[in-house]
């Protein structure tokens, strides 16, 4: 990342670190966007955002603007990540089969392909603010610290206004969020705090697709920093948890704390593997009290996730469809509709999957056809989208060059292939391809465990 002499300059710990911030460190004018950029890392499904698939974010926008103004920096950036920033010629190559031969929708075509130069973005916007230009981390730190306890206690406002039936701030905050939960009435379940996120159940990509990785970042570099975000992560999960903020991130705290255990846990000692285990029987246990306690997770266990939960009905109809059509289409199962056609494999799809979820006689209502259009279709899976836009291909090549990068960085520990494991799950249900779990896994793995 530095030299080894900044590097120690850097890392060193004080006896104290102030959360608080003075001044920022910039080297010009266009840091104080990447700085804009950390602190709006939580708001992401507000008015305010530019649509993305499923959700509004700001900062992947900011990412690109600020990737952009430093220009003349990026050939540094690209010679280190030179496959990433090929990439996506390949998905373009591999969009224009189905361009050609099923059809070209101009605005979602962009709107996927954005999401993958934000992606980028991300990558590239760390190279040259640490890397590069040898920007203090210690305040970027900070800023996400804030943010996060920001948006934490926006959650903790919108449950009391909920709990205490306070209307208009509940009528505020359900004008502020471009598809908000809030309110009773709410079309995608209400009476839930969403903080400041698209929905509820991207709590967890940020706590342990974002916070979790820095806090093992840290843990070697600064302590202080490493246990405040642990500190923000427990109380976050913990605070959703209690507040009924949904079902995913009862799921997505369970995977996150089995694998930060067995990150943490030296299993050649019998001491530390015996309490390991110890914990996960207590896990087990806490498990089935939550299951039986919580509704929603009752209901899917009693009458099965199709009929249980609507929500839950709704995002396997949502990832099934595209995949019976890929099925049915060999040529595109490898090469893809191309970027911006999901709404055509969900077109080709929707007959068979709605046999098969539904039984082999029944009609797919009129409304269902009319809903899909080129501007409105989601998967919410990563992995469907991409493999339906793309193909199998282009999503082999990802995976490769994500372990080929790793590999040549000499990057592999029992942390980085945990890391590596909770993004692959965190991403099923999460498809905006500009978030930034896989950016942060390029750019910081090999940093995990102190090489740069």
């Amino acid at each position: 990342m530095t030299d080894n002499a900044t590097d120690k300059a850097r890392y060193s710990t004080p006896a104290s670190r102030p959360i608080y911030i003075r001044h920022l460190d910039v080297t010009d004018r266009s840091d104080y966007l990447l700085y804009a950029a950390l602190a709006l890392l939580p708001v992401d499904g507000t008015v305010l955002g530019w649509y993305m698939p499923f959700w509004t974010p700001i900062s992947p926008w900011l990412l690109m603007l600020y990737t952009a103004l430093n220009w003349r920096l990026i050939p540094q950036v690209y010679r280190r990540f030179r496959t990433f920033f090929l990439f996506p010629l390949l998905l373009v190559a591999l969009s224009s089969f189905g361009w050609f031969t099923v059809a070209f929708h101009p605005l979602p075509a962009l709107w996927s392909l954005l999401g993958i130069g934000g992606a980028l973005a991300c990558l590239a916007s760390l190279g040259i603010a640490v890397t590069i230009k040898h920007l203090d981390w210690r305040q970027m730190i900070r800023i996400i610290l804030i943010a996060y306890w920001f948006a934490f206690a926006v959650g903790v406002v919108q449950f009391l206004s909920i709990k205490l039936d306070i209307t208009f701030v509940r009528d505020w905050f359900s004008d502020l969020m471009s598809r908000e939960y809030i309110t009773a009435d709410s079309a995608w379940g209400g009476n839930r705090p969403q903080f400041l996120f698209a929905e509820p159940s991207y709590i967890g990509m940020h706590l342990y697709g974002v916070l979790l990785p820095l806090m093992w970042l840290m843990r070697r570099r600064d302590r202080i920093y490493a246990r405040r975000l642990r500190d923000l992560i427990i109380v976050f999960a913990a605070g959703s948890i209690i507040m009924g903020a949904g079902v995913r991130i009862i799921l997505d705290t369970g995977v996150a704390l089995v694998i930060a255990i067995i990150v943490d846990t030296d299993f050649k000692n019998h001491k530390q593997a015996r309490l390991a285990w110890g914990t996960f029987g207590v896990m087990a246990v806490a498990g089935v009290a939550v299951a039986l306690l919580n509704s929603r997770i009752r209901a899917i266990l009693a009458q099965g996730p199709l009929l249980g939960d609507d929500s839950t009905s709704a995002r396997i109809s949502q990832t099934m469809t595209p995949l019976v059509a890929l099925i049915k289409h060999p040529a595109n199962l490898l090469l893809g509709f191309g970027s911006g056609n999901i709404v055509e494999a969900n077109r080709q799809g929707t007959t068979a999957a709605y046999a098969i979820l539904n039984g082999p006689d029944a009609k797919v209502p009129w409304w269902v056809w009319k809903s899909l259009t080129p501007t409105n279709v989601f998967t919410m899976s990563s992995y469907t989208s991409f493999i339906t836009e793309f193909g199998l291909i282009g999503f082999i090549v990802l995976v490769s060059i994500i372990l080929r990068h790793i590999t040549r960085q000499h990057a592999w520990s029992k942390t980085t292939t945990c890391w590596l494991i909770l993004t692959a799950y965190l991403y099923l249900q999460f498809e905006g391809y500009a978030f930034y779990v896989i950016p942060l896994l390029i750019w910081t793995s090999p940093k995990i465990e102190g090489r740069c």
